[in-house]
């Protein structure tokens, strides 16, 4: 298997929105904010679905790889409930090997609101559910060892059983990229993402909010020179802007798609990393790589949710 991806097995329930609905909800646009089931029901219940599909930005990413022709799996945690059926068969649809045997749960598979407003930002509310009590009993070490990539996200990242089962498979890791996910998720973690990256990671993606909070930079040029010595590979999306790889001197800059009608934002960075990922398994130039993750991410904000 080329890369197994492990994060939260979340089902996306996208809604469109407006603005007043997040102040009057006291939301913070563009972040993800982390809800009790009590909640979620309350917010669902006041908003209109568009569309429901299995979801989580590691799963996004390795639904893209298989639309590429990759053979790629997913670990993620869900119940043996109606939703957690639904994401299990939304997975194998796109020929993804679904490498957790799901039972039955006293806690719900995980769900998220993805609330899309006008200018195709979305605010996420996300009830984790079983998702996120995935432990290290649920990550099989022959997986891991056989898959060229070990794809992991920053959301995964929390005290106790998830951190034990995020480091049993770093352990066990032929070579392991990682999504910082968020900038919540960077502001909550800094430190121990820090020491991941220094020490342990070999491929990061990021946005350009979430590398300067990372690194506590005050400009991108300092974000540069920080990312340099790090002789990592720092993969960073920066919206019209374009996107940039950073490993050691070795620094490869690519331009955003011009005049694209961008309609959601959703899955952006999950389907860049799809395509980074792509060109590297496939032995493609770190330009080339760029040009992947730009050509999919392109295709998939000028539609509804995070599969193209």
């Amino acid at each position: 298997m080329k890369i197994v991806g492990i994060g939260n097995a979340i089902v996306d329930v996208i809604c469109k929105i407006d603005d007043q609905y997040l102040i009057d909800n006291e939301l913070t646009k563009s972040t993800m904010k982390l809800v009790d089931e009590i909640e979620f029901k309350k917010l669902l219940s006041t908003l209109h679905i568009e569309e429901t599909v299995s979801g989580g930005s590691v799963a996004n990413s390795i639904v893209g790889l298989s639309q590429l022709g990759n053979n790629v799996g997913f670990i993620g945690k869900v119940n043996d409930d109606e939703l957690g059926q639904k994401y299990e068969n939304g997975l194998q649809k796109e020929n993804v090997n679904y490498l957790y045997l799901k039972k039955e749960e006293k806690i719900p598979t995980g769900t998220c609101l993805v609330l899309i407003t006008p200018d195709s930002e979305r605010t996420m509310c996300t009830f984790l559910g079983i998702a996120g009590k995935i432990n290290e009993n649920d990550i099989k070490e022959q997986i891991v060892k056989r898959a060229e990539i070990t794809f992991l996200e920053g959301y995964l990242w929390d005290e106790g059983e998830p951190k034990k089962a995020f480091n049993k498979a770093i352990d066990n890791s032929n070579k392991v990229a990682m999504s910082l996910s968020d900038l919540f998720c960077v502001k909550r973690h800094k430190e121990q993402f820090l020491e991941l990256v220094k020490t342990k990671l070999d491929i990061v993606f990021a946005n350009e909010q979430e590398i300067l909070s990372l690194t506590n930079s005050t400009s991108f040029n300092d974000v540069v020179s920080y990312s340099k010595n790090l002789n990592r590979n720092i993969v960073i999306t920066r919206g019209e802007k374009g996107s940039i790889s950073i490993k050691g001197d070795e620094v490869n800059e690519f331009s955003a798609k011009k005049n694209l009608k961008i309609i959601d934002l959703t899955g952006a960075g999950d389907l860049f990393a799809a395509g980074y990922l792509h060109g590297l398994i496939n032995k493609m130039t770190i330009k080339e790589c760029l040009s992947k993750g730009t050509e999919l991410s392109s295709t998939i904000i000028q539609k509804i949710g995070a599969r193209i």
